[in-house]
């Protein structure tokens, strides 16, 4: 045995048993001996790429695979290329190895990763199944195979990849984790909750399983559960912004505003998931400093019904004394917004606001003045419709029955929008049931075509051409007697004009400012009423219970609209 082997051998069985440094140390004086001892370079650059070290680790791999090309070592280094993000060259190191031995699964399942993460995903499932043909067994495999399915809206073949991982090894915790989160999306909550549970067996300290099980326990309505395992992760992992953002959601919901505002300051910590944009003007934040003779600007964050939803602060904000204050919110919401008492200044574009002494997100505000349920800043009207727009549509409506707005369907860009979200139009036919009531399309994006479609059906004023903004809505819903609508921004639109609004409601989780089992809403009293459902995805209930409400409403406004008439009001 020549000398370099004797020394390789005892190096490679270091290696095998995880004594890296012994490893290492063995493989360098190999490569004294023999510089161009192939094992010996693509085995150290494996101890460097499990040292993170991907650099170092690919150029000792392209040295092995220059001296002996096997599908082993372009496998590696292509595996090692992928990571570094050098997608092209990982591709061709893999189809290498590939065309060396076409059964070489590590390769394909590589291949698959990198397509993965290049966003080619009919290309990546037929790289993973081809892993999974050569390497039936492959957990890693069949896991990712079932994130990629998931991925493009096919739960049911990745929730039997998932399961075909579990079989082949129960202690394989990945799979245990992504099986739970498909139960979770797919509204399976008490399953999804036995798949968090399996995982946390596994690794009692996986804080995403604990995260994620507190929120199947929320779904579940049980509350007190999912909060005691959003602290627990919270006790072990302080900074795991997104456990803090859950809690504050749970909080809110219970009215426990207290705590819940404080919470909510995670949503726009970096290390969420889905981090809330967080502006740098060059100013500070606010954080509840006097304002007397200061300037503010408040930007808009999250979706146009939240900017709606906290507008409601800028009378209270500028009684403080203010000297100048300042929103910043999408397009459509900017003429809207000026309508606001005590505002100076509606921006779309940051780069128009000149210097101020704070900014503040518009959902930061309730934390800094000190809202609880008891002292929400509810006077109502604080938006009003601009007197021109409204002029449009005073003569395009019938004078005679109830004229109610119509909104069935919210963006689909919304995490949860399948299921706040009516299936169609149709769903409401119930409604036309009801006499002398003109229904108002309010819809706008998806769904808005609808009424088009289904004019014979289910006759309509469709309204969506003539929206071009929220200003818009808000003089046509100035017109209306009642909005009826799922969770958007009109919903809030309607509220904020001090105009009544039925509220139609998801079972699963609501979102937190409509509060727990609440047939009302303080933020919007005395106009707004909350239909929910009874049992997750069963709207035919809710519109059931919507139609015979505004038969009685319509009989209501009748009489007095009749009374108002005898009296000549």
């Amino acid at each position: 045995m020549v000398p370099c082997e004797a020394i390789f051998l005892p190096a490679f069985e270091a290696h095998r048993c995880g004594h890296l440094q012994e490893a290492e140390a063995g493989y360098r004086r190999v490569l004294k001996y023999d510089p161009r001892h192939a094992d010996a370079l693509h085995l150290l650059g494996l101890i460097h790429a499990g040292r993170g070290a991907l650099p170092e680790a690919a150029a000792l791999m392209q040295q092995a695979v220059g001296i002996t090309p096997t599908a082993v070592y372009f496998g590696n280094l292509g595996d090692v290329l992928r990571q570094q993000g050098l997608h092209a060259d990982a591709e061709a190191a893999c189809r290498r190895a590939i065309q060396l031995k076409h059964d070489h699964a590590p390769a394909h399942f590589n291949l698959g990763l990198l397509f993965m993460a290049t966003g080619r995903r009919d290309e990546a499932e037929h790289a993973l199944r081809q892993a999974l043909t050569f390497a039936p067994a492959s957990n890693d495999a069949l896991n990712n195979l079932g994130v990629l399915l998931q991925g493009m809206g096919r739960a049911n073949e990745a929730e039997t990849a998932y399961r075909r991982a579990i079989g082949n090894d129960p202690s394989y915790l990945r799979a245990h984790y992504n099986l739970g989160l498909l139960l979770l999306r797919a509204g399976r909550f008490g399953e999804a909750e036995l798949a968090f549970r399996s995982a946390l067996e596994i690794d009692p300290a996986y804080a995403d399983a604990q995260n994620d099980l507190g929120t199947a326990l929320r779904e579940q309505h049980r509350y007190a559960d999912a909060e005691a395992t959003y602290r627990s992760v919270l006790q072990q992992c302080p900074d795991f912004a997104d456990a803090r953002w859950n809690l504050a959601l749970l909080l809110l919901a219970q009215g426990r505003y207290a705590e819940g505002w404080q919470h909510a300051e995670a949503r726009y910590d970096m290390h969420r998931t889905t981090p809330v944009f967080l502006p740098d003007p060059g100013y500070p934040q606010w954080r509840g400093e006097p304002l007397a003779g200061r300037s503010l600007v408040i930007c808009h964050e999250q979706g146009l019904g939240d900017s709606i939803q906290f507008a409601r602060y800028v009378p209270l904000l500028k009684a403080r004394g203010l000297r100048r204050l300042t929103l910043f919110c999408p397009e459509p919401l900017q003429e809207l917004l000026k309508t606001l008492e005590g505002v100076d200044e509606v921006v779309c574009n940051m780069l128009e606001v000149g210097p101020h002494d704070f900014w503040s997100l518009s959902m930061s505000l309730p934390l800094h003045v000190g809202t609880t349920t008891a002292n929400i800043p509810a006077r109502l009207p604080y938006l009003r419709a601009l007197p021109d727009r409204v002029r449009r549509w005073r003569t395009c409506l019938p004078a005679h029955g109830i004229k109610v707005g119509l909104v069935w369907k919210g963006s689909t860009s919304h995490s949860h929008d399948a299921d706040r979200s009516l299936p169609g139009l149709l769903s409401l036919a119930p409604l036309w049931s009801v006499p002398d009531v003109t229904f108002v399309s309010l819809q706008k994006g998806q769904g808005e075509d609808e009424p088009a479609a289904l004019a014979k059906q289910l006759p309509m004023v469709c309204a969506a051409p003539d929206l071009t903004d929220l200003a818009d809505t808000a003089a046509l819903v100035s017109q209306l007697d009642l909005v009826i609508s799922v969770d958007t921004a009109v919903g809030h639109l309607a509220g904020a004009l001090g105009k009544p609004c039925w509220l139609l409601l998801q079972k699963p989780w609501t979102d937190w400012r409509w509060m727990h089992g609440r047939t009302d809403s303080p933020w919007y009293p005395h106009v707004m009423r909350i239909y929910r459902q009874a049992t997750p995805g069963d709207w035919a209930e809710v519109i059931g219970r919507v139609a015979v409400a505004l038969e009685q409403y319509g009989q209501w406004r009748i009489k007095l609209q009749t009374l108002a008439t005898s009296e000549g009001l």
